[in-house]
């Protein structure tokens, strides 16, 4: 029986399920016959990548009231939904929203006795850390307002793990990649080749290196998480043993798309403010629990920059 499977008789409710992870984690869920609601306000998704067989919410996590009278029959809350860019204008307002969001779902759960949730966390919360970085480390020191609200997001679902009956599953993200990825570097540097074959800008020297996994391998590890894990609160990373460089990804990109331009790069040694330039989570936690990511971060990009060429088509 595959992990999702084992969820057939549950109902999983999916913040931020219209988005890029979320549509397919709800597509991958709906396929194995569960039960999916999907609750999103379309800031980061479109109503369209909701699969048929979910239901759908348009709603405002922000908004205390979003969830009422939604979980009455729900079993588990898969939380994606958050203000994702790094590079923000509006730091404090970023981590208002999503600390808000999360505080506002812990809430409609303790209010309808749901007692179980998984969190997409981000490697971000660990900031400039050693590398690979273990789940352990400390003191965790994020530079950006997103990994700090992260961090923030992870304190609430502790205190509540250790103090009310609740049982959570918290996913430290590497880079993500694959098809409907928007607004990161693979989709990026294939809409500028497109624009301008020529020659391709680079944010930073080119040399920042981060772990890549493709998403579905992301959705196969947090589902083994998910059914094999039962401590009240569940830490792990996810991601690869291996990472890849901007630089490789722009070759990469290039390669695929029969293209031979000149790089350019801006300079510095981070793409934007709260860039974190070199990334990769241990994943031995995971490996000890019996999952291993089948793709390392060079074909996880290579996969996913032709899943997203095809897409741009």
């Amino acid at each position: 029986m595959s992990d999702s499977r084992a969820l057939s008789d549950r109902h999983v409710l999916v913040t931020g399920g219209a988005g890029f992870i979320g549509s397919h984690l709800t597509e991958r869920l709906v396929a194995d016959g569960v039960e999916v609601t999907v609750v999103d306000d379309l800031s980061n998704g479109t109503a369209d990548r909701v699969p048929d067989g979910a239901e759908f919410v348009e709603a405002d996590l922000t908004d205390p009231d979003a969830l009422a009278g939604r979980l009455d029959d729900v079993d588990l809350i898969v939380h994606l939904a958050a203000s994702k860019h790094v590079d923000t204008d509006r730091p404090h307002g970023q981590f208002d929203d999503n600390t808000r969001m999360t505080r506002n779902v812990l809430e409609a759960m303790a209010a309808a006795d749901v007692t179980e949730i998984a969190y997409t966390s981000s490697s971000t919360v660990y900031g400039e850390a050693p590398r690979p970085t273990p789940e352990d480390y400390a003191p965790l020191e994020p530079i950006s307002a997103y990994g700090a609200s992260k961090l923030a997001d992870e304190g609430l679902l502790s205190a509540r793990a250790h103090s009310h009956d609740l049982t959570v599953w918290n996913f430290r993200f590497a880079n993500v990649v694959g098809p409907r990825l928007r607004g990161a570097v693979i989709p990026d540097f294939v809409e500028k080749l497109r624009d301008d074959p020529e020659t391709l800008t680079i944010l930073g020297d080119g040399r920042q290196a981060k772990s890549y996994l493709h998403v579905e391998d992301c959705l196969d590890a947090m589902l083994h998480v998910i059914a094999h894990a039962d401590d009240a609160m569940n830490t792990y990373n996810l991601g690869t043993r291996t990472t890849t460089s901007v630089d490789r990804i722009a070759a990469i990109v290039a390669d695929e798309m029969g293209l031979d331009p000149e790089f350019e790069h801006t300079g510095g040694d981070r793409g934007w403010t709260g860039d974190v330039p070199k990334m990769r989570l241990s994943i031995e936690k995971l490996a000890a629990l019996g999952w291993e990511p089948r793709l390392s971060s060079d074909r996880a990009v290579r996969r996913a920059t032709r899943e997203i060429i095809d897409e741009l088509r």
